[in-house]
């Protein structure tokens, strides 16, 4: 299909505009990443899809021995076959990670095949955006997210953990969502507990284990279009497409600084600590305006 005038790369230019200006991604050169990632071995869970999937072909193709994790083996198959197709190396670990005995025992097999694991990239993630009136029955929509977004991850880098510190080296990459830096969103309660949950496990993880080599970056996303995103209305927001969301954790491995946010997360932080009690009452008289609206 011809593109028209106010399209470029399947997405309107006034959306591109945007999200450079709130968004903008750091592009390492593929020098840095290929002397960063080259013989390097970088697990990827949630590879199968989104950010997960773009990261890994970024990786593989950078020279990086890429182990990719997800359920579904046949996705992770196509995957693999795309990044070997472009010279890389892949290898597929079909994974369950709400299965916390089988994610332990990811974690050991992976540790037998490859010996070490210099790079873990958590980021597979669940979503439900379902207000509270909708879940009193609905328990399970709470235990999947916390499964996937948070002990999971947990149990996989309990079992990883002591090989990359008595090595003396390792770097875990965890992609969160900006959502943590922001005042508590109604009807994302699931998920933004999950993911808190693990981004101030990982931060207080970091300070144990950064004297025995071992670094952390935390990626707080802003919204990117994936499939995961996709059930949800955002198309008022603008966002990063799945490349440009590699581009970020590609830089994260690459540059390994703390944290990347965008750039404004930090006066939002600020802004809401001072009007904390505000933007509460302001959710409130919001949503007492509208009816329940279904994740």
């Amino acid at each position: 299909m011809n593109e028209t005038p106010a399209q470029r790369n399947g997405r309107p230019i006034a959306e591109r505009v945007a999200a450079r200006l709130l968004y903008p991604t750091t592009r390492p050169r593929e020098k840095s990443v290929r002397e960063a990632v080259a013989g390097k071995v970088v697990l990827i869970t949630g590879a199968s899809h989104g950010i997960g999937k773009a990261s890994a072909r970024k990786l593989g193709a950078a020279g990086a021995v890429v182990l990719l994790v997800a359920r579904s083996a046949d996705d992770l198959n196509r995957v693999a076959a795309e990044i070997e197709g472009e010279g890389g190396t892949a290898h597929v670990y079909p994974a369950d990670l709400t299965d916390m005995d089988a994610v332990e025992r990811l974690g050991r097999r992976l540790l037998a095949e490859h010996g070490h694991l210099d790079v873990v990239i958590s980021n597979a993630g669940k979503s439900i955006r379902r207000p509270i009136s909708e879940s009193y029955d609905r328990f399970h929509d709470f235990t999947r997210t916390i499964d996937v977004n948070y002990l999971g991850p947990v149990r996989l880098l309990l079992t990883l953990l002591p090989d990359m510190r008595e090595r003396g080296q390792g770097h875990i990459v965890n992609i969160s969502t900006w959502g943590v830096l922001a005042p508590p969103a109604p009807r994302w309660a699931a998920y933004g507990a999950s993911k808190t949950a693990f981004d101030v496990w990982l931060r207080s993880v970091a300070a144990e284990v950064s004297g025995d080599g071992v670094t952390t970056t935390s990626v707080y996303m802003p919204l990117v279009r994936t499939r995961m995103s996709a059930p949800t209305d955002f198309s008022r927001v603008p966002g990063l497409t799945v490349d440009e969301a590699a581009d970020l954790v590609c830089h994260a491995v690459t540059a390994k600084p703390r944290e990347i946010a965008p750039w404004w997360s930090a006066p939002v932080q600020a802004w809401t600590s001072l009007t904390r009690n505000q933007v509460q009452r302001f959710f409130e008289r919001g949503l007492s305006r509208l009816p329940g609206i279904p994740g």
